[in-house]
């Protein structure tokens, strides 16, 4: 039995439209909590462009509070000496904003609140501030503080150093250290925290400095079976598709290590072969590959609706050298039966058999080998998708995944 609750729910990005992973996963999680009855106020970040977007999260949320933010590199070098002379990391002291403390802040004088969910690393220092404050106030009950890490971010960090420049690695090195430290305390002083998979699980406890197994539970990432339907691919095509946020720089290194490395093999066995690359804010020099490819590769940038590229598509590449937590492309690609190739990188945290689900390869020369025989044998490329299909069902539906939620939000009151 769940009782209704009133949750401050804080989030770094405001979690709609769902079509990127961090949304996906926390739009996806306030839909299950306000079905479940629970009186939701939420605290967000906000970007220009997200605000035509409130009317629908305020459809599921009893109130959305906004702090305005915008990201500027001479911003970021300020937040960067920072994080030196205070030895907190960078990407928490870039969010830490006085004006989301001030929201927040004045949300606990006007109300009491059982649970404060911090979703992703930068957002749980306003938790944990806003519960040391209702602490001095005897009157005022103490919240239940919720930790919901997307991802072990200090493994991102750590993958990330062998493909940056040498001159950035001992940042890079430092940065995940501290990350490390922090992400470990906070699992100390939280009162729960949620991981998405086993891997993460154990990347977050690996810097606890006590066995801190029982309060973190594994809630993957969830989609919805029922609006992701199979799509009516084309039985022709040679067309691979990526999908990504193209300014997120993991994403962007894989994308780009497909280009070069894999896709020209490709061509010279299958010169009919075309590659879509979709994502917001494309790199100049994808541009230029594409260029050096004319007419192979296309570069879209950011598309409104997905399903007329989908259905012209063969098979979906997800080639991730570096990252954490979960990738939701592959689920939502699962979800709408697309044969997928991705990395061991890439598959971390899905509970997929290799060679039935999903194929995968690290090796640029496997990699496009798998691709130029899927080509060739449409029976097996449909069998992979189809199987797909049916572990999303199964096993990361959102109605399948959030009773483990519901296990977590059974606390005492």
């Amino acid at each position: 039995l769940i009782i209704s609750m009133r949750i401050l729910f804080l989030t770094q990005i405001l979690p709609y439209p769902p079509n990127a992973g961090p949304r996906v996963k926390t739009w996806q999680v306030l839909r299950h909590l306000a079905q479940k009855g629970h009186e939701i106020h939420l605290v967000t970040f906000l970007r220009e462009e997200e605000k035509v977007y409130l009317p629908f999260v305020s459809e599921i949320c009893a109130q959305v509070h906004t702090v305005r933010i915008k990201r500027k590199r001479v911003n970021d070098l300020l937040f960067g000496i920072k994080s030196l002379l205070f030895g907190s990391p960078f990407l928490v002291e870039r969010d830490n904003l006085p004006q989301m403390h001030k929201e927040i802040q004045n949300l606990l004088l006007k109300n009491d609140f059982d649970v404060i969910h911090a979703d992703q690393l930068s957002m749980a220092q306003f938790a944990w501030k806003a519960k040391k404050l209702i602490q001095k106030n005897k009157e005022k009950k103490s919240p239940f503080l919720i930790f919901d890490a997307h991802n072990a971010t200090w493994t991102i960090m750590d993958r990330m150093k062998g493909h940056v420049p040498s001159l950035l690695r001992p940042l890079i090195t430092l940065e995940k250290n501290k990350l490390r430290k922090y992400e470990g305390w906070l699992i100390d002083h939280f009162d729960h925290t949620l991981a998405v998979s086993e891997i993460d699980k154990e990347a977050l406890l690996s810097n606890s400095v006590r066995d801190l197994e029982e309060k973190i539970s594994i809630i993957p990432i969830a989609v919805d079976t029922q609006q992701l339907l199979p799509v009516a691919t084309s039985p022709t095509s040679n067309q691979l598709l990526t999908i990504g946020t193209l300014h997120y720089p993991p994403n962007a290194d894989g994308i780009r290590w497909f280009i070069k490395e894999v896709f020209p093999q490709v061509l010279k066995q299958v010169p009919q072969a075309t590659l879509t690359v979709i994502g917001k804010n494309p790199p100049n020099d994808f541009f230029e590959l594409a260029r050096l490819s004319s007419p192979s590769i296309e570069i879209t940038g950011y598309v409104d609706k997905l399903d007329p590229y989908l259905e012209k598509t063969a098979i979906l590449i997800v080639p991730v050298l570096a990252g954490g937590g979960m990738r939701v492309r592959i689920l939502e690609g699962f979800a709408r039966q697309m044969a997928i190739i991705t990395t061991t990188v890439g598959l971390e945290g899905i509970e997929a058999e290799p060679n039935r689900d999903v194929i995968v390869k690290d090796d640029p020369i496997e990699f496009s080998q798998v691709i130029i025989q899927l080509l060739n044998d449409r029976k097996k490329l449909n069998q992979i998708a189809i199987s797909g299909r049916k572990l999303v069902e199964q096993k990361y539906d959102w109605k399948v995944v959030f009773t483990k939620l519901d296990k977590v939000y059974e606390f005492e009151k």
